[in-house]
């Protein structure tokens, strides 16, 4: 086995912390350090099962990548036809119980319609029935979070498949990885409403883009409500824009804690105070600018 010496950067010690998983942290610094993934059962005396969860979770971090991870769905979306929806059903045994499945999870019947789009996910995305039927699940407790007590559409959860299927989610291990991630970042982002104060309603698309920013920038609760009181005091309320401009003018200063940006306020004739001069000067352009469009 290779033990080399292995630099992990902020960023990539953040997602592995965010991902709660122990066995992707180990498995993480062993590829780091030059070693054949082939052998990581032996090496790391994990099973394959194991291991395969663990690599599924470096790869819905980004962490990881091979070609079947990396592999983006290119090319004209094949058309099936009801003469095609009829012969699978009566020949594949799998498809059919699949169709019983699904109707049973949205309760209702699907239309020929819907049996197409069905058929894609199985002949053109190559996603196996467990899979589908976990995305199913996963689409409808996503509405519910979302406050919607209708399940979700056959045309919504295509647009889901198709981001399971580009980012090589096709087996349970690589289903529960990126279900775990994507639980773990639902949580971070029910924690930040609270810290904006926000009750009642679900996110924007458009907000949830700038938590989600947030978040990936490796800011803590802390920081980010420090932000939230700056905004508050500065234009009268939560003003989405204007914290987005906090936020990354710290960023790119690498005032990334609570203690770093209190330091920078305080110390006289350093370049933190200089930085943190720039970053009042650029606050107060983007109040200008809120104003104006105001």
């Amino acid at each position: 086995m290779n033990i080399e010496s292995v630099n992990i950067d902020k960023a990539e010690v953040r997602k592995l912390l965010s991902a709660a998983s122990g066995d992707g942290a180990l498995l993480y610094i062993y590829l780091r350090s030059g070693n054949d993934p082939r052998e990581a059962e032996e090496t790391l005396n994990m099973s394959q099962s194991r291991v395969s969860c663990a690599m599924a979770t470096l790869r819905q971090l980004g962490l990881w990548c091979d070609d079947k991870a990396c592999h983006i769905l290119t090319g004209e979306r094949p058309s099936y036809s009801e003469r095609d929806v009829l012969e699978a059903a009566d020949t594949d045994t799998s498809f059919r119980s699949l169709c019983g499945e699904v109707q049973r999870l949205l309760g209702r019947s699907l239309n020929t319609e819907e049996l197409k789009i069905l058929l894609g996910f199985v002949r053109y995305l190559g996603l196996p029935a467990d899979v589908i039927s976990v995305l199913v699940c996963y689409c409808k407790d996503r509405a519910r979070q979302r406050g919607s007590l209708r399940n979700p559409s056959l045309r919504t959860i295509e647009k889901e498949a198709y981001t399971w299927a580009e980012r090589g989610i096709d087996t349970m291990e690589e289903a529960a990885a990126f279900i775990q991630t994507q639980n773990v970042r639902n949580s971070r982002m029910s924690k930040l409403m609270g810290i904006l104060q926000i009750r009642g309603r679900s996110l924007t698309a458009a907000e949830e883009r700038y938590a989600a920013s947030w978040v990936d920038m490796g800011f803590d609760d802390q920081v980010i409500g420090m932000a939230y009181e700056r905004t508050c005091l500065n234009t009268g309320g939560l003003n989405w824009a204007y914290m987005n401009t906090i936020l990354t003018r710290w960023h790119e200063a690498g005032l990334m804690t609570a203690e770093a940006i209190r330091t920078g306020d305080r110390k006289p004739g350093t370049g933190a105070q200089r930085g943190q001069r720039q970053l009042d000067q650029d606050e107060q352009a983007a109040i200008r600018r809120i104003l104006e469009e105001g």
